[in-house]
């Protein structure tokens, strides 16, 4: 069976949006944006296509900064990322504007001060090394997924500007790739949009032509986008149907076990790049799953798909403020309630990608309990499903036995003696066997999925 590339990172470009603070929709709606550029510019067919993926991937790489962005500004990393994007941060004026809303906004004032000394003290650097990591980790995902090296050069230079004062390398005009000047123009023109509507993204692009944008690409845009159906397909409810419509040709991806891990894995890169104590987190736990399945006597199929569901079960926690994800300390009931919603999260984004839409409940049930008593939904156990038990077994025996914030990693013996613990009230009996033989024979464990490809 062949699946349409563009529905699934249309669908998928979901989390994305959720990792960067954006109003979901918004890479759908920049791709929009910037296709219908590089159609009136006559792009061909390759550009374009190179284009259309970039577009829908083009914060794949934004989870890697968030931990640094909330060391950097403390409070919620998703608010202080959207917020850049609504400022010319290049002037100092904005700069200072922006420092002084942002930092540390739930802190008392000593908190502030200290956090708005360290970035005094950084200056610009401290920005460009927020871009960097990102746009780097972008284009080593859109490689690790298959796309060729022009799609991801695109991504590793959307926020370069035409005057060389951008990130990562400090471009300039024509250095700058054509797919990344459409990039840049195109996502900016759709935050503006969607805070003040056509009339503001027409304003903004205009005013920062020459400076941001490439002036001929500005000039297209407000000679395109003047008409008011420009527009009309950026207020749909459904967006990807305009958004499949715009790629150059049809271009799919065979759905075999393989070729779908290989996706799932990159989008577990996203995922577990969101802070450094869940690094890896996700492939471990395909792994440790996929070898519960085994001794469960799951079937090919069934232990495949089980892998694909653990990569993917944490997508939700894209959603989660770092300052929530890498507290030391207790959360208040308050911020255990928003940690509560990631599994529904999951759930949500999974029903609308095709071909993964099939694991969406198991994949957001992994905090349910045998009892009842887990979330989001709260159903007991005759309601879940074995590969759904064996995946809640194998996120809490990965977890246990990883550092977090609040303690260090468990070593296995410790990490079997609280998964008895557990056994039948919280986890399923068998499926607890199967992770405790698995624990005590590491020499048979799997590898981690990343050495299944090429992905370095």
């Amino acid at each position: 069976m062949a699946l349409r590339i563009s529905e699934l990172l249309a669908a998928l470009s979901h989390a994305l949006d959720l990792t960067e603070g954006h109003p979901p929709g918004h890479a759908n709606r920049s791709c929009i944006i910037g296709m219908r550029i590089a159609q009136a510019l006559g792009l061909s067919a390759e550009q374009q296509t190179n284009l259309h993926h970039a577009l829908l991937l083009k914060d794949a790489g934004c989870s890697s900064n968030a931990q640094r962005v909330h060391e950097l500004f403390g409070g919620d990393d998703h608010e202080v990322k959207r917020a850049v994007w609504q400022r010319d941060w290049r002037r100092f004026a904005e700069q200072v504007s922006y420092a002084l809303r942002y930092t540390e906004r739930r802190g008392n004032l000593a908190a502030r001060l200290r956090k708005l000394t360290v970035l005094a003290a950084k200056g610009p650097r401290g920005g460009g090394e927020l871009f960097r990591i990102r746009c780097d980790r972008g284009a080593q995902i859109a490689l690790a997924m298959g796309f060729p090296r022009q799609t991801a050069q695109a991504i590793r230079s959307m926020d370069e500007h035409w005057d060389g004062g951008g990130y990562p390398d400090g471009l300039r005009q024509q250095a700058i790739p054509l797919e990344s000047r459409i990039i840049n123009l195109a996502q900016v023109a759709e935050i503006f949009f969607e805070i003040g509507g056509p009339a503001l993204a027409l304003e903004t692009v205009a005013r920062r032509s020459g400076r941001w944008f490439d002036p001929e690409l500005a000039r297209v845009f407000a000679r395109i986008a003047m008409p008011p159906g420009f527009w009309y397909a950026l207020r749909a409810e459904d967006l990807i149907p305009a958004v499949t419509a715009l790629r150059p040709a049809p271009s799919s991806v065979v759905t075999d076990p393989a070729t779908l891990e290989r996706i799932a894995l990159a989008f577990a890169w996203v995922i577990d790049a969101k802070s450094h104590y869940t690094y890896e987190h996700s492939e471990g736990v395909s792994a440790l799953a996929g070898r519960i399945g085994e001794r469960l006597a799951f079937s090919t199929e069934e232990t495949a798909r089980l892998r694909q569901m653990a990569l993917l079960h944490d997508i939700g926690k894209l959603a989660v403020p770092n300052r929530i994800l890498d507290k030391r300390g207790p959360l208040t009931d308050e911020e255990f309630t928003i940690v509560r919603t990631h599994p529904r999260h999951t759930a949500e984004i999974l029903s609308r990608v095709p071909i993964f839409d099939e694991l969406a409940i198991e994949a957001g049930s992994h905090h349910e309990r045998m009892d009842g008593r887990g979330y989001h939904r709260g159903v007991a156990a005759g309601t879940l499903s074995a590969s759904a038990r064996a995946l809640a077994v194998a996120d809490v025996a990965e977890a246990l036995g990883s550092d977090r914030p609040y303690r260090q990693g468990m070593p296995p013996d410790t990490v079997a003696q609280v998964l008895r613990g557990m056994s039948g009230t919280a986890l399923c009996p068998e499926s607890v066997d199967a992770a405790i033989d698995v624990l005590h024979a590491p020499a048979a464990r799997p590898p981690s999925p990343r050495s299944l490809f090429a992905i370095p």
